[in-house]
């Protein structure tokens, strides 16, 4: 069992940590520009440096950390044996993560991907998925999630500009967007009748009123909902209250850059990730 992290119900243990230290989410992200901030080397031993100060820094203030696994891929067969650590790290202080992979395909090759993120040595709690092979490609990912106490994040409405052309599209009466989440309320249902369900979706907090727009009503979805796009980005209370609404109290916001590059000091990680808790909570 995960030390620290209920595996019985991804979805209900998450969300009881959302409550007990804020919603807040930081995405662990060693791009070359915070490590020069940091004054480390693009390297892996920059890399790894900057992960595990990150994880020792914030572990305490922070709901989940959400490791960006193309900053460690980019560094060849070092960067994912330091992401390997930074994952049993994060889990060995009881800390939640979402591994940022956006992996998506059919058959055995995302029963490969299942092995690698759900079980394997890269195993993280959760991961985020692409549902553009069709949503119905990821039941069996899902339900394995499920069996194993971990959990999925599926893109459904993100906060780059471009998705529109996709997830706004009309399916049948419904948009893309759309069926993403009525399929993955489905899942959720069927796996945790009345709970909170362990598949998430991923909806950008600056998308503003689409999912109102274009039909879809996030009040309705039984899970977590992860929202990038605070912090540096431009989203804060006001905006996650209205792209969210009621269902506020589920959404899980992601920021990076705007609490890492208070970094290396810890005490100044510590104070960025307090203050984005705060602004996270404006409402007026």
């Amino acid at each position: 069992m995960t030390a620290g992290v209920d595996t019985a119900g991804f979805g209900a243990a998450l969300g009881r940590r959302m409550r007990e230290r804020g919603p807040l989410c930081v995405g662990i992200d060693p791009h070359a520009s915070l490590l020069e901030r940091w004054g480390l080397p693009d390297t892996p031993a920059g890399v790894r440096e900057f992960s595990l100060c990150t994880i020792d820094a914030l572990g305490d203030y922070v709901a989940a950390f959400k490791p960006q696994s193309a900053f460690y891929e980019r560094h060849g067969a070092q960067g994912i044996a330091v992401l390997e650590e930074v994952l049993q790290t994060a889990r060995a202080a009881g800390v939640p993560t979402i591994l940022d992979v956006k992996r998506g395909d059919i058959g055995s090759t995302m029963d490969a991907y299942a092995d690698a993120y759900l079980e394997g040595p890269l195993r993280a709690d959760a991961l985020t998925v692409s549902p553009y092979l069709g949503p119905a490609s990821l039941k069996k990912t899902a339900y394995r999630a499920a069996s194993c106490g971990r959990g999925l994040f599926v893109l459904a409405l993100t906060s780059n500009p471009e998705g529109t052309i996709v997830q706004h599209a009309g399916n049948g009466g419904e948009s893309v967007a759309g069926t993403v989440v009525t399929m993955a309320t489905r899942w959720n249902r069927e796996l945790c009748p009345g709970g909170i369900g362990p598949i998430g979706i991923v909806v950008g907090a600056t998308i503003g009123d689409a999912a109102r727009r274009i039909g879809i009503d996030l009040s309705e979805f039984p899970g977590l909902i992860l929202a990038p796009g605070v912090g540096a980005q431009g989203a804060g209370g006001r905006e996650l209250r209205e792209v969210f609404g009621a269902c506020n109290p589920r959404v899980l916001a992601s920021a990076s850059r705007s609490v890492l590059a208070a970094g290396p000091d810890a005490t100044r990680l510590r104070e960025a990730a307090t203050a984005m808790l705060r602004e996270i909570a404006v409402v007026d």
